[in-house]
């Protein structure tokens, strides 16, 4: 009888911290969808709950959003800087990570460490020197100036974090592939990356939410409204001298926040294994 008691004093408390922790997470996404449709009026007003509509609903902050600034083409710009970076990163990580783990022995893992270490470095040291290249190639104020910049620290966390899951995988996986006459490319392809695939899948929400997150370098190479990322065009367009476009801001927020969100969700068992494949290996 006392542990029946247990057992479900045990499941209270574990649905109470779930309870907890799914409140506090999604607090904000509630804040940002209440303030999305609230009049100006009433945000500002002290003596109204900022956390209900005191004052009707209005659709004024959608409009001034989608039809006074460029933000369809930031999301746009944001979307394809994104995929590309993703790709570029996979087609040179994967190998490099694969390489390191795999064909170098004992140096392969202190120069992986290396790499590594270039991710650290902060952006406001490296665009300084990145503006020069960047502008040596005539890509200034293009978005393309931002598909080069961003493999520099995307692809040395994403070869590091695939070198751990490359090492977890068992040799004999391979070597029984290549007894079967597959080439050493051939059981990479065929064996090693299929059974990667949780690896590569944080590589890929890695990379898009870091393009989605930076503003040092999108800030420093892009000046024309049309060609902003989402991330330097919200804070820029929508504060304006002293007046800030609250319901504005929340609403590009949750447009931009949301699919990132269920991408986390979808693949969060994955996305979980992929970080933690190294350290229990």
């Amino acid at each position: 009888m006392q542990g029946k008691w247990r057992a479900i004093g045990a499941r209270v408390v574990h649905v109470l911290v779930l309870f907890v922790f799914t409140v506090l997470l999604a607090f904000p996404f509630y804040w940002m969808l209440i303030a999305t449709f609230k009049q100006n009026l009433d945000m500002y007003k002290t003596d109204n709950n900022p956390f209900l509509f005191n004052l009707p609903p209005t659709m004024e902050n959608l409009h001034l959003l989608f039809y006074e600034t460029r933000y369809v083409h930031w999301l746009a710009n944001t979307a394809l800087v994104g995929v590309i970076v993703v790709a570029i990163t996979l087609l040179l990580a994967v190998p490099a990570a694969y390489a390191l783990a795999r064909l170098t022995g004992n140096w392969g893992e202190r120069l992986g460490i290396a790499i590594f270490l270039t991710y650290l470095v902060p952006p406001t040291l490296l665009f300084i020197p990145l503006s020069r290249v960047v502008a040596d190639l005539g890509l200034q104020d293009t978005i393309w100036s931002l598909v080069v910049v961003y493999p520099s620290f995307t692809i040395p966390f994403s070869v590091w974090l695939l070198m751990a899951f490359f090492k977890s995988i068992p040799k004999e996986l391979e070597d029984a592939a290549m007894v079967d006459g597959l080439s050493r490319f051939g059981a990479f392809v065929k064996m090693v990356i299929p059974i990667s695939t949780s690896g590569i899948l944080t590589v890929v929400i890695f990379t898009f939410t870091l393009v989605t997150q930076d503003f040092v370098y999108a800030l420093t190479f892009i000046s024309p409204e049309a060609n902003q990322m989402v991330g330097v065009g919200i804070p820029i367009f929508l504060v304006r001298g002293d007046v800030y476009y609250w319901s504005s801001l929340m609403a590009a927020c949750l447009i931009a926040s949301l699919p990132i969100a269920l991408l986390y969700n979808t693949f969060l068992d994955r996305f979980i294994a992929g970080f933690t494949v190294g350290a229990v290996k």
